[in-house]
């Protein structure tokens, strides 16, 4: 079936996460505090890695690249709930709900991708700490990310495209605040077996992959940490992998659990629900973990606090006129 009659829909109704009146201003106050938490947050730990040498690591390289998608990932979304609920307008165009499955797509498996590198990183720091800074040097780690990048991007293109082909029907209730992949595709009225093999496909591969990645990973670290005779030496080790382990558990956690549970119910307000928790509550939480957990981040952030106040005696110097 081609994307002929796709033209004649005009919209999609998202239905959001609540339909009483008098929640709707409560909503709209939790999520914009929510959304400027996490853009802020995410922005403060860009600009103190950036601002401070020492961090200028592969470690703080690949985390500065997880709170941008974490940004980017909120912003696919959240606004126009906002915008929805400020309006009290339900409707979301066909381009704009093909434009927020394209890219929610894209950052979330960014995000999976770039938490796999960050173990990586951690595995080759205490698994080889020798060959640390030859095995990930900057053209590495610049690859890594470009190549998590176009992966993503792929991945995102070939799951949007082939939403373009599907033909919907006059039910263009959307049970959630945001258009979601599986939830278009019910939606449909035509053959939905090569949407639904591709993103099984997809799925396994691309989320499956960095998983089982971060697992070996993990695993390997754990042996040397044993190894280690010293108690103070495995405190060491473990610390230094203590706020990406605490990030990974939380992401799947909230990704792999709650939807768990929401496919379980077969309930709409389930499925909104996980998806507030892993697009809003996960990207919010990252910087208060890798701030309050990681000794080097709270420091960049006192030194970038207080830049403005190191600043020289400028002297003037009163010239008398002839």
């Amino acid at each position: 079936m081609g994307p002929d009659n796709d033209t004649q829909i005009s919209g999609f109704l998202l239905l959001g996460l609540s339909n009483y009146e008098e929640l709707q201003t409560l909503i709209f106050a939790v999520f914009l505090s929510m959304y400027l938490i996490t853009v802020f947050g995410n922005l403060l730990i860009i600009l103190a890695v950036s601002a401070d040498s020492h961090l200028h690591t592969p470690m703080y390289f690949f985390l500065t690249n997880l709170s941008f998608v974490d940004i980017c990932f909120t912003s696919t979304t959240v606004p126009k709930m906002l915008l929805n609920i400020q309006t009290q307008s339900k409707v979301i165009t066909y381009t704009g709900c093909i434009s927020q499955i394209c890219f929610s797509i894209l950052f979330a498996g960014w995000d999976d991708f770039l938490l796999a590198l960050m173990a990586y990183d951690r595995f080759v720091a205490i698994c080889h700490p020798l060959h640390y800074t030859v095995i990930m040097n900057t053209q590495l780690c610049g690859l890594l990310v470009l190549m998590s990048w176009i992966m993503s991007v792929l991945n995102s293109l070939l799951q949007s495209l082939m939403v373009l082909w599907l033909s919907f029907c006059t039910d263009l209730e959307i049970p959630n605040f945001f258009c979601e992949l599986n939830q278009m595709i019910q939606l449909a009225c035509s053959d939905t077996f090569l949407n639904d093999t591709v993103l099984y496909v997809s799925t396994v591969l691309l989320a499956g992959g960095p998983l089982a990645g971060i697992l070996y990973s993990y695993s390997k670290i754990i042996t040397s940490i044993c190894r280690i005779s010293s108690t103070q030496g495995k405190y060491k080790a473990f610390s230094t992998c203590a706020s990406h382990l605490s990030v990974i558990s939380l992401f799947y956690c909230m990704v792999l659990g709650v939807y768990l549970i929401s496919a379980a119910n077969q309930s709409s307000q389930s499925s909104a629900v996980a998806s507030v928790m892993y697009m809003v509550v996960m990207p919010m939480l990252n910087p208060f973990i890798y701030s309050l957990r990681n000794r080097d981040i709270k420091g960049a952030l006192i030194r970038f606090f207080k830049r403005p106040n190191i600043k020289g005696t400028i002297v003037l110097v009163v010239k008398k006129c002839p």
